[in-house]
């Protein structure tokens, strides 16, 4: 499988499970709103789960976003910078993003071994640590695209 096969099928893979994920939200919450305003009742561990569609549906938003150049940037530096900086600049930036996701990636496997050995419970009988994957996952995801934005945009600018 080639390189941009590759790419299109991770990227149709979170387009779809983000989609999947903001559909299946909406009807947990909606069912939640039906049955406590009409049966005076509700799935007892529909709250928690919504917190926890809440936090995929953040980091898959962000692995999109990072994957689409849509994330947040703060780009105060290149207002004053020449032009010819920009590359040097964009490549700095996006290093340094590479690098602090990477950190937060480790920090979140170091979070997710805690909730682990606590034996924390997300709901029902499933444990913390198996839907908090997603913060590792994210992380190393845009750790890595960062990282090779930042040494393609170092190649583009030495050829």
């Amino acid at each position: 499988m080639s390189s941009t096969r590759l790419q299109h099928a991770l990227q149709r893979f979170e387009d779809g499970l983000l989609a999947f994920i903001l559909l299946l939200m909406l009807s947990f919450a909606s069912a939640q709103i039906v049955m406590r305003n009409l049966f005076s009742s509700g799935i007892v561990w529909s709250d928690p789960l919504l917190k926890i569609l809440v936090l995929w549906t953040a980091m898959l938003g962000a692995m999109v976003a990072t994957r689409q150049h849509h994330h947040i940037n703060i780009d105060l530096l290149s207002k004053f910078l020449p032009h010819r900086f920009h590359a040097l600049q964009q490549t700095l930036v996006h290093g340094l993003s590479g690098i602090i996701c990477a950190v937060l990636a480790w920090q979140s496997l170091r979070f997710i071994a805690l909730e682990w050995e606590e034996g924390t419970l997300a709901f029902a009988a499933i444990p913390a640590w198996i839907p908090e994957l997603i913060l590792p996952i994210g992380f190393i995801s845009m750790s890595l695209r960062f990282l090779l934005y930042s040494l393609n945009l170092q190649r583009d600018r030495t050829i």
